[in-house]
């Protein structure tokens, strides 16, 4: 097999380093690996497989000699240097917004729809952290029919980034002690509350966050219009760690029985499932680990074939950098750069 020289863009910041440290974890085979970050954080240092590397600036001259590159440094910049590393021979995953919903560019999810990648013209999207774990659960799922999905996200701080984090740490002291605090990141205080709005309002009510799990959804499994989607997205004060409440309505009879053993079986999902035994996924137990977790498993009450659940993940991992590595072992398998 080929061993490709990658490249970590945005290797400082927060999904950067995981992305560091995941690509070590899966045992990612490489002939050379950099490391890229803006001007402000070129120079520093970072330690990986035992070895020290120094930062580089973000140059389209960089990607010279480059096949693959996992950027997680926004969208702009995505913009700003897709084109180069697509000129001079790469391929990027994106973990930004930036070119997810572009007709021509494949939104995956590795273990769900990994067919996909064979289309890509140079960038790959990984899709809104959210997004991602759902597909997971869902994916084993659409043989039943998928005809109503209703989705209401808990997302923690850490998806907004590191200062959002130190805010709700700030924020949580001076609530504490009594003093003050001027919130920056957040339009509301974040501690000791729950914000329902991530991201800009749109015309027709819902927030962007919301409408990237509608589109998002629609297009890693290829739904059609007849699908009904709606989603609420929900900043809750949790450092790291998405969860969602999942109500489905299926075109087929099924049972929670069925659905449990399904995903008991299904890549990357692990059930914890036991609720008079006070046993069901919380986001404590998916912090630092990789799968998606399900649990609450439950006939819907509202639908005739429906099914009500609750999963939680890692959103800095599988929502994120976990993801973005997958999809870069299995480029490098299908030997698509």
């Amino acid at each position: 097999m080929k061993k490709p020289r990658i490249a970590v863009l945005g290797a400082t910041g927060v999904v950067g380093r995981e992305i560091t440290k995941i690509t070590d974890e899966l045992g990612i085979e490489f002939e050379d690996i950099k490391f890229l970050s803006s001007a402000r954080s070129a120079g520093s240092k970072i330690t990986f497989k035992g070895r020290e590397y120094t930062v580089e600036e973000a140059k389209p001259e960089v990607f010279d000699g480059i096949n693959i590159v996992m950027a997680s440094a926004g969208a702009s910049t995505s913009k700003l240097f897709a084109p180069e590393i697509v000129k001079r021979g790469g391929v990027i995953i994106d973990n930004s917004s930036a070119f997810r919903m572009d007709d021509d560019v494949p939104l995956v999810i590795a273990g769900v729809n990994d067919e996909d990648l064979r289309k890509h013209k140079g960038i790959i999207a990984n899709p809104n952290c959210s997004t991602s774990q759902l597909m997971l659960v869902l994916e084993p799922l659409k043989s039943f029919g998928l005809k109503t999905l209703i989705v209401s996200t808990y997302q923690a701080v850490s998806g907004a980034g590191l200062a959002a984090i130190n805010e709700l740490r700030d924020d949580t002291i001076a609530n504490l002690e009594g003093k003050t605090f001027e919130n920056k990141c957040f339009k509301k205080p974040i501690s000791f509350n729950v914000i329902p709005q991530i991201d800009v309002f749109c015309d027709n009510g819902y927030t962007k966050e919301e409408m990237k799990v509608v589109n998002e959804t629609r297009k890693i499994l290829h739904l059609d219009e007849n699908t009904k989607i709606s989603c609420t997205a929900v900043r809750v004060p949790v450092f790291n760690g998405h969860s969602e409440a999942v109500d489905i309505e299926f075109e087929k009879t099924v049972t929670p029985e069925e659905v449990r053993e399904i995903l008991s079986n299904a890549y990357g999902v692990k059930v914890i499932d036991n609720p008079e035994n006070y046993e069901f996924p919380t986001t404590r137990d998916a912090s630092g680990v990789n799968p998606v977790f399900a649990g609450r498993i439950r006939k819907n009450l509202a639908f005739n074939n429906g099914i009500s659940l609750w999963c939680v993940a890692d959103n800095l991992r599988i929502g994120a950098a976990l993801n973005t590595v997958r999809i870069c072992k299995r480029v490098i398998e299908m030997g698509l750069f």
